[in-house]
């Protein structure tokens, strides 16, 4: 385009250098195209040298006002970042255009789609696997110690057990483990009659006959049955009450008596001191991490299956469920709104910082190479303009002599 642009100079020059050797004695007309060609020369010199100052040094020359890109580069990014920051990145013309995208809707069409959950689903498990692999295994068994274990140790054990037992009791909870040990407790008794009559056997006196020790031994056995029994059958039996009244007691205790929190505690320290107890604490995270690896690289795992159908169910919610729809879209607004308030002037440096970088001449070329086609015909332009001007210029002068 260039070689274009000069070729419309070089033929206004040729016709100019013609006209102006015939127009002594020649035609009148010889004149007027003498004089567009004049013109368009004019035209032709005077675009080269706007379209060149925006790039570079016309001729070499240090003329004020040119290499206008070179020279102001720094000054069009801080500009274009400013115009970014107010006109693109404003709260309100971000949430603006989130409102009328409706992400919420075309995220719920988009994940009730099978493949697409199980595409997100992908994307998380790797991203799963790249943070369990980065992490190092004595930093995180160190925080699994030191926040989490450390934490429950220290506080006392006492009055939150008391809270929940109440609560369980309260709630009448307790009566199936309490039904689960009356029914054990009358099968132990049913099978095993040889154990009772041993006990009986062996505390009986040296002296007393066999025969007594059997007798009484029966009778013992048989009482013990049925007690079982009527423990067993009865709700509302004496040891069924002596039980839930000693259970509210320790409840209670828990709470409320140093005595038996002081227990609670020596048990927790044996419970925490325990070799299985601290060998579980130290595999931890070891176990804990091979379950999420397997579980993010099998894509048939129940991990993975509940996320997918956790991804389809959520889409179809937001696609059914106007008011779902609405939390999420205000939730992005939101989040968008609060990101280009308090970070817009960082984003738009992303802007100023890479241009700043950039190399003078090297952008200078780039732009040129992206708009100088165009540019080159503002200089054709100017050539034909200042062609048709200079006609009309030179055909109104000869009118008025």
């Amino acid at each position: 385009m260039k070689l274009v642009a000069t070729g419309f100079f070089l033929a206004a020059t040729v016709i100019f250098v013609v006209a102006l050797l015939f127009e002594e004695g020649g035609p009148a007309w010889v004149g007027y195209v003498r004089a567009a060609a004049e013109a368009g020369m004019v035209g032709a010199i005077a675009d080269w040298f706007a379209v060149t100052a925006l790039f570079r040094r016309p001729l070499g020359l240090p003329i004020p006002h040119t290499a206008i890109i070179p020279t102001r580069k720094d000054t069009f990014g801080d500009a274009l970042g400013s115009f970014v920051g107010q006109n693109f990145l404003s709260e309100a013309v971000v949430k603006d255009k989130l409102r009328r995208v409706g992400v919420g809707r075309r995220l719920g069409e988009w994940l009730v789609k099978p493949e697409n959950a199980e595409r997100v689903t992908s994307e998380v498990a790797n991203v799963v696997k790249g943070a369990v692999t980065v992490l190092r295994d004595e930093d995180v068994q160190a925080i699994v110690e030191q926040a989490v274990v450390r934490r429950l140790v220290d506080r006392p054990w006492g009055p939150p057990l008391g809270t929940l037992l109440g609560q369980v009791l309260a709630d009448g909870a307790h009566h199936k483990l309490v039904d689960l040990m009356c029914d054990r407790a009358y099968d132990w008794v049913r099978d095993n009659y040889d154990k009772v009559m041993g006990v009986v056997s062996d505390r009986a006196p040296s002296w007393s006959p066999r025969f007594v020790d059997s007798m009484l031994g029966d009778k013992v056995y048989t009482e013990l049955l049925n007690f079982a029994w009527a423990v067993k059958t009865d709700v509302n039996h004496p040891m069924r009450q002596a039980v839930d009244q000693f259970l509210v007691e320790f409840a209670s205790d828990l709470r409320t008596d140093p005595a038996t929190m002081q227990r609670a505690e020596q048990v927790k320290q044996q419970v925490v001191d325990h070799p299985d107890v601290q060998r579980l604490i130290g595999s931890a995270w070891g176990t804990a991490k091979k379950m999420l690896l397997d579980a993010a690289e099998d894509p048939s795992s129940e991990l993975r299956r509940r996320v997918r159908e956790g991804l389809v169910s959520f889409g179809a919610r937001l696609v059914g469920d106007e008011a779902m729809r609405a939390k999420v879209d205000g939730w992005l607004e939101g989040a968008a709104g609060y990101v280009v308030t308090h970070y817009r002037d960082e984003i738009t440096t992303l802007i100023t910082d890479t241009v700043e970088r950039w190399d003078a001449e090297e952008t200078s070329r780039k732009i040129e190479l992206q708009v100088g086609r165009d540019l080159q015909f503002i200089r054709i332009n100017g050539t034909v303009v200042g062609a048709l001007a200079g006609l009309a210029i030179y055909t109104v002068g000869q009118l008025v002599t």
